[in-house]
């Protein structure tokens, strides 16, 4: 499935946006799942959002529902997490996976990417 590059960490403000962008390098990545995850210091890794195949079918973990937006381009091999609102407590390293099966197996990671929000 070749590799996944997460991009678009940063450190922000209490408040602010980001946007984290992963690129798959393999076309063949629009046919599986999509999801981004993280991983606070000291804790373990959780789902943040994931999207399906096609595009329609989200998921958002509670914790980011209404400030976070996941999609994937038309190409359905990048896939984006736009986070508004950014809060203290989003601060981790977020990991784009690839999900071959649809069902939340996701067997491919990028390499993270930190986001650090300043209160």
């Amino acid at each position: 499935q070749g590799r996944l590059v997460e991009s678009g960490g940063g450190l922000v403000q209490a408040g602010a946006s980001l946007r984290l962008s992963c690129a798959a390098s393999e076309r063949t990545a629009r046919n599986y799942g999509m999801g981004w995850f993280r991983q606070a210091l000291g804790k373990g890794r959780e789902l943040v959002a994931d999207v399906n195949s096609s595009g329609r079918d989200t998921y958002y973990a509670a914790s980011v529902k209404g400030r976070f937006t996941i999609s994937r381009d038309t190409a359905g091999n990048t896939v984006y997490l736009q986070m508004n609102s950014l809060k203290p407590e989003d601060t981790a390293v977020y990991y784009c996976a690839l999900d071959p099966s649809g069902r939340r197996q996701y067997t491919y990671w990028g390499q993270g990417t930190q986001v650090t929000v300043s209160s």
